[in-house]
């Protein structure tokens, strides 16, 4: 068991590196003035899930859940 702790202590501290890496890679929600002039309504603001920023997105959200599991996992007594 103590095999396993150590692994998924590194990997916990790995998901936590690359987590801080990607929101810090996270365009800001307020775009400024953009937004009242229709930026929003461009090409890249309705196929946001395919651009660099939705994937930026969906990466966030899996890193999170597993930030969460481990944190779970690695705090229980085994």
């Amino acid at each position: 068991m103590g095999v396993l702790r150590i692994v998924l202590t590194v990997l916990f501290a790995m998901d936590c590196i690359a987590l801080t890496i990607v929101v810090l890679m996270q365009e800001g929600k307020q775009q400024g003035l953009g937004s009242i002039g229709g930026i929003a309504d461009s090409y890249w603001g309705k196929n946001k899930g395919r651009s660099m920023e939705g994937g930026l997105v969906k990466g966030t959200t899996i890193m999170a859940v597993l930030f969460f599991v481990l944190a779970l996992v690695l705090n229980l007594n085994f």
